[in-house]
């Protein structure tokens, strides 16, 4: 299992020369006098506006506040720049590939064959290393979408890491078995898009994935006994494999301000995929959308497939974390599902709110997203330039229909998943669940996942992941209702935070946007993200504690 060991601690006995401070003092109180007044004014005040002393209205105070403010925030940043930092390794594909096959390149002008036109590429790559507007602003473009922020790899952060020193290991190699036994995954993902996840223990086509996912050591590794019908496209976190296929997080009710929100959402219709005709699929490459989305009339929970890829199609960045936070604080019935070691949990005058509740969570929640697709942007852009799925399907289309000899790895001959696809849809093509397939962003890591490794690991510093989740529901065949899971097993806020990272990972995947491997990984790119900003954050509270300690995505305990 991955693990993520703790990391140093800043040195606590730094600190600003003498005569620093005193320019520093003095500035701030011209500053403050010039903002406000008489904030920092040591004159008497009149008669008539008598005053109690305090850190607003007295000088001296005033400056120490400002003081030991500005020693908060340089103490944080020296930590950040006291770290080693990190390599980034890509896994070469673009350097051995001179047609880049291998690389990212949705979104510029392609030939026929899907290939990218190397001068546009090429001013890809020079505006992603100068940073000069201008340089975006020439490289040429296929179709009508735009490429996706690919200047957010230079932004920087104020609080956590900066983008650039966190790091995550290489991408699979174009080549390479692994890359071959994450396109089978996806390709199974399409295929059974719309069984329930409750039928894949009868259903034909799942025992077809079973089979040749295991024909690859990638899977049989993954889990002990290989790929079977309960770990059958799941997450690789504790948690993952216990109880429903869908957490619980994304199925119970979310109490909203003054106001409860059942869990249906719209999604796809059934049988329609997209990007299987050549034609489709060589227009969406050129950044063009050829057909619009058939949506299902009912509103359903999430029950298989279509169903999750749909939520991650349409929701925000932090969606499913804020509801998660509401559920667990006024949705499930516990009365205190707060971290014990955390304070307040027995506190017989004081309650907790700005500082290490419900406020203070729900702000650091979409501050960690942000956060997280900074340093997501920087992985992408900069360092991997990881091509997607669909780009791929149609390296695979073209070596099987005999236009193209690409380098694809061999053992993608001994799987029935290809010619299943082709008997379905006359092609090779990876069938699609949106009509413009992925983003115009590179694929790893996955934005959502990174997100997700964020801000569940926040969610899992505030609260008790050793609680049970009361009355588990499970979502019926059709999803328009909910049901109670007699599955009798042990279900922890834990555990369902864990599955609802991987669910939120994986549909991503289930839609034909993504590899496992990127928001596997992503998890754990998102997962540094949060320690970091714990990191900073342990520094502003006036209470004492003696941090943050909860479980990572691995088998192990993170203290921060």
């Amino acid at each position: 299992m991955r693990t993520t060991s703790d990391l140093p601690k800043p040195d606590e006995n730094e600190v600003l020369s003498a005569e620093r401070r005193a320019f520093l003092g003095r500035s701030a109180l011209a500053a403050g006098a010039a903002a406000v007044g008489s904030y920092l004014s040591l004159s008497p005040q009149p008669a008539e506006a008598a005053v109690i002393p305090g850190p607003a209205t007295d000088g001296n105070l005033a400056i120490q506040r400002a003081n030991k403010a500005y020693d908060i925030r340089r103490d944080a940043a020296s930590y950040q720049k006291s770290l080693p930092l990190p390599q980034h390794p890509d896994n070469g594909d673009e350097a051995l590939y001179l047609n880049k096959i291998g690389s990212f390149t949705k979104a510029l002008p392609h030939d026929d064959l899907g290939e990218v036109d190397l001068g546009a590429f090429d001013q890809l790559r020079t505006a992603l290393i100068t940073g000069n507007d201008a340089d975006f602003e020439s490289i040429p473009l296929g179709g009508s979408r735009k490429l996706a922020n690919p200047q957010a790899t230079y932004a920087f952060s104020l609080e956590g890491a900066d983008s650039h020193a966190l790091s995550m290991p290489p991408a699979p190699t174009f080549a390479s078995e692994d890359e071959a036994a994450e396109i089978v995954e996806v390709y199974w993902h399409a295929l059974l898009r719309d069984v329930p996840f409750e039928h894949y223990g009868t259903h034909s086509d799942a025992a077809a994935a079973i089979e040749d996912m295991n024909t690859f050591s990638y899977f049989r590794n993954k889990y002990d006994g290989g790929v079977t019908v309960e770990n059958l496209f799941r997450g690789e976190t504790l948690g993952d494999l216990a109880g429903p296929f869908v957490s619980q997080l994304l199925l119970k009710p979310i109490p909203f301000g003054a106001t409860w929100v059942e869990q249906r959402y719209t999604v796809g219709e059934a049988g329609a995929d997209y990007m299987t005709t050549y034609d489709d699929w060589l227009q969406v490459q050129r950044g063009n959308i050829p057909r619009s989305s058939v949506l299902d009339s009912t509103p359903r929970y999430i029950k298989d497939a279509r169903g999750l890829g749909s939520y991650v199609h349409s929701d925000f960045t932090y969606q499913a974390y804020l509801s998660a936070a509401q559920i667990i604080i006024g949705g499930l019935g516990i009365s205190n599902p707060w971290h014990p070691n955390l304070p307040y949990w027995n506190s017989a005058t004081q309650g907790r709110f700005v500082t290490l509740g419900a406020a203070d969570l729900l702000t650091l929640i979409a501050k960690a997203a942000h956060e997280a697709l900074k340093a997501a942007w920087f992985e992408k852009w900069q360092v991997h330039l990881r091509l997607r799925p669909e780009a791929f399907g149609g390296r695979i289309h073209n070596n099987l229909d005999g236009t193209t000899s690409y380098d694809i790895d061999s053992s993608i001959d001994s799987v029935t998943v290809f010619a299943e696809t082709f008997s379905r849809y006359g092609t090779y093509l990876l069938p699609m669940a949106y009509p413009e397939g992925s983003p115009t962003h590179p694929a790893y890591p996955a934005g959502h996942a990174t997100v997700a490794g964020a801000c569940v690991t926040l969610l899992k510093a505030f609260f008790d992941t050793g609680l049970e989740i009361p009355n588990p529901v499970v979502p019926n065949a059709k999803g328009t209702r909910l049901g109670p899971w007699a599955g009798g097993e042990f279900l922890t806020i834990g555990g369902e935070l864990n599955k609802l990272a991987a669910n939120i990972s994986l549909g991503r995947d289930m839609a034909g946007v993504h590899w496992r491997s990127d928001g596997i990984e992503g998890l754990f790119l998102g997962e540094q993200v949060a320690i970091r900003i714990l990191k900073d954050i342990k520094r502003i509270y006036n209470e004492e504690f003696d941090g943050f300690t909860f479980p990572g995505f691995g088998d192990q305990i993170i203290h921060v």
